[in-house]
């Protein structure tokens, strides 16, 4: 009996995966492109390739919890004559009612005051209950204008020029008509239950010159008291910044591409942009260049979850950050409790990315009132506050550990990186070794 030959073991495609190839089935079935939220979901170089150096002889560390180490941190004092003073370097990003519900809103609010932190409104205008719980308000004044007018800008703590954001840099945002109420679309000036996609580019400047006009007015309208933000998504992050800080800014806001997103393509998401980890020292490189670090405020945003992401990303010489996505999951969202509701929708709790499609079970990117109720925002504000509270210890302990006293003297000699990667993006040595990558000389 002739021997039966073995058979070759089937190989899958690395370049054509099966989430690949159902995405392309997707498209020829519907000849519409994916859009989604959640930000950039394949691996990229990110913080947690970077470690610490703690301190043992050739550093001091700080003793526990009886040696202080300060967190506090001042935005917005190069011009404006009432600048934002926190208790933590760790601020709520922007994210608009519509793309939230009101509860959400509020609760994110609820949760930065307690903190002793600033939450920003988002695209979409500002809300009677995020201004009404919200000790220190950003108002976002987008390409859009959806919801701008003078009294809101006045009413505010700061005002953040959007340049772009990190999930899609050049892009506008989406709101799907499901999300479109009367509420929202009477705050924007929109048709109810049509779909809306906002502008990529202010409509009235072109360049930096006209951006500085632009700032200008609006120190104006708000008497030179409030701190003026840009923020730009990060893909030219030294030139960027240089100019933003040279049309007069106050503060740049810095998103990478892991920063989360409502509702944009998804070939947007995966790319277009840089990562967080890569843009941060060319922006500090930025202002150190024209004499202006620590003066002009460096916030940094896109995929910060921890105390040691905040860490890290001040170690390379920001001010701040910003965190989006991990303050929702802290509010509840993509919670396993509600796993059945997500399985019904296609999904799963941890992968749920349709936010567009305001059927959140969890109430908190939706805009229907039977979900929306299930977030109570003063226990969803308590959660963020105790999530923010973990976030600052984190990086305090670390800071202790490196000999400082400060969260703000944390500095690149406390970092080594993992990966060639990650020690050229840092620009800090390979563990082991003293080799930076690509650095003259080495």
């Amino acid at each position: 009996m002739a021997e039966t030959p073995p058979r070759t073991v089937p190989r899958t495609s690395a370049t054509f995966t099966p989430e690949v190839m159902a995405e392309i089935r997707r498209a020829a079935a519907t000849g519409i492109y994916d859009i989604r939220g959640a930000g950039a979901k394949r691996a990229l170089p990110h913080l947690d390739d970077l470690l610490f150096l703690g301190a043992s002889i050739s550093r001091y560390p700080l003793e526990g919890y009886r040696e202080r180490c300060g967190t506090e941190v001042v935005l917005g004092d190069r011009f404006a004559s009432k600048p934002i003073r926190l208790k933590t370097p760790v601020t709520i990003a922007g994210m608009s009612f519509g793309s939230l519900s009101a509860n959400a809103k509020e609760a994110l609010g609820r949760g930065a005051s307690l903190a002793g932190t600033s939450t920003t409104t988002g695209d979409g205008g500002m809300t009677p209950e995020e201004r009404g719980h919200s000790q220190t308000l950003v108002y976002q004044y987008l390409p859009s204008r959806y919801g701008m007018n003078p009294d809101d800008l006045r009413r505010a703590d700061a005002i953040e020029m959007v340049i772009g954001q990190g999930a899609k840099p050049g892009g506008g945002g989406m709101l799907l008509g499901q999300k479109i109420t009367e509420r929202v679309a009477g705050m924007r000036c929109l048709p109810p239950g049509i779909d809306q996609r906002s502008a990529c580019r202010h409509p009235d400047w072109t360049g930096p010159d006209d951006l500085a006009i632009k700032l200008e007015e609006l120190r104006e309208i708000t008497d030179w008291e409030k701190p003026i933000y840009v923020k730009v998504g990060a893909s030219r992050p030294y030139y960027d910044t240089a100019l933003a800080a040279k049309s007069g800014a106050d503060v740049v806001v810095l998103d990478g591409m892991q920063g989360g997103t409502a509702a944009t393509q998804d070939v947007f998401i995966e790319h277009v942009g840089i990562p967080t980890l890569a843009a941060i020292r060319p922006a500090v490189q930025a202002l150190q260049d024209l004499g202006l670090h620590r003066k002009v405020q460096l916030v940094v945003s896109g995929g910060i979850r921890s105390g040691a992401d905040v860490a890290k990303v001040l170690a390379l010489g920001a001010d701040a950050v910003a965190i989006g996505t991990a303050a929702l999951i802290a509010l509840g969202d993509n919670d396993p409790r509600w796993e059945a509701e997500y399985a019904a929708l296609g999904t799963t709790a941890g992968a749920y990315d349709d936010w567009h499609e305001g059927k959140d079970p969890a109430g908190i990117t939706t805009q229907d009132p039977e979900l929306a109720r299930r977030l109570d925002p003063v226990l969803g504000g308590r959660r963020l506050a105790n999530f923010l509270a973990v976030m600052t210890l984190e990086a305090q302990t670390i800071a202790r550990a490196c000999g400082k006293s400060h969260l703000h003297n944390l500095e690149p000699e406390d970092l080594v990186a993992l990966t060639i990667e990650a020690a050229a993006m840092a620009q800090v040595p390979l563990a082991g070794t003293d080799w930076i990558p690509g650095k003259a000389g080495l």
